[in-house]
């Protein structure tokens, strides 16, 4: 495929919220939609990276419309407080997340990965929802994982605390994602909204997202720069080519999501604990 972020219409007008904006794929997604005319919001727990990433996008797009927020999925109580500083919003890249940790929980007592992957963007989603569909042409990308294709969700066990994994945690954490993003689309097509929701995969891309303090000098070696990564994202984001439910991955392709993560019947019963486990209700789509 041809594209490039080249290929990025003019954003001028539309707001563009980048969660994990501080470094990784979040940074190079954020400052291509600046560059091409976005508002954009760099939404990230640390105000020294959010601040430094929002200088680095000025240097590169002097006088960029951009700005830092402050945002901890790991705590649902930082989600509400940035939903609630938010006046619009076109373009939702739920991007953030954390991976491979030993096991934690989340200010709110839940496993950090599914915590803040899945029920930290779940919450802020919801939250921001009625500014998406008031938004022509909105869009929710949620970065996902080929890793989803060996996560597997126990009810009865979201805690994961018999045989916490932190690989076993990380691929359940995207499998929701991937659930997530289905869900999301069914319920705005059975809602006659116009939202589109898309997954991505970025591949194996050199980031800060795994902290391998010893090996960090070698993922450059064998791993892709987090520009390159943060294609998937990009194009997911904004080419009039892509279709909602699609799953992004390395090299603009579609990728097929695991049959699990097809599963209309385990994507309800998902979104259903999340709404009880955040308290955020979708209730545009509650009839849906």
């Amino acid at each position: 495929m041809s594209w490039t972020p080249d290929s990025i219409p003019d954003l001028t007008g539309r707001t563009a919220i980048v969660t994990g904006a501080g470094s990784g794929i979040g940074l190079p997604t954020a400052l291509e939609l600046a560059r091409h005319g976005a508002r954009v919001v760099v939404a990230t727990r640390s105000a020294d990276k959010g601040g430094a990433a929002v200088a680095e996008i000025l240097r590169a797009v002097p006088g960029a419309r951009v700005s830092y927020a402050a945002l901890d999925l790991a705590d649902l109580a930082s989600v509400r407080r940035f939903a609630a500083g938010v006046d619009a919003v076109d373009l939702l890249i739920n991007n953030a997340g954390v991976a491979l940790v030993r096991r934690r929980e989340t200010k709110d007592g839940f496993e950090a990965q599914f915590g803040t992957n899945h029920l930290g963007h779940f919450a802020l989603t919801g939250l921001l929802l009625p500014l998406l569909l008031s938004s022509p042409g909105a869009r929710v990308v949620t970065v996902s994982s080929d890793a989803h294709a060996m996560g597997r969700i126990d009810f009865g066990d979201l805690g994961m605390e018999r045989g916490y994994g932190p690989m076993r945690a990380y691929g359940r954490s995207k499998l929701a994602n991937l659930l997530f993003t289905l869900e999301l689309q069914r319920r705005a097509e059975r809602a006659g909204v116009g939202l589109t929701s898309v997954a991505t995969h970025p591949g194996m891309t050199a980031t800060n997202i795994v902290k391998l303090a010893p090996l960090q000098p070698l993922l450059g070696l064998f791993m892709k720069p987090a520009t390159a990564g943060a294609l998937p994202s990009l194009y997911a984001a904004t080419s009039p080519a892509v279709r909602g439910g699609e799953f992004v991955g390395p090299g603009l392709k579609p990728l097929t999501p695991s049959e699990t993560a097809r599963s209309e019947e385990i994507a309800r019963r998902l979104w259903d604990v999340s709404t009880e486990l955040t308290g955020v209700r979708f209730e545009e789509f509650s009839s849906s």
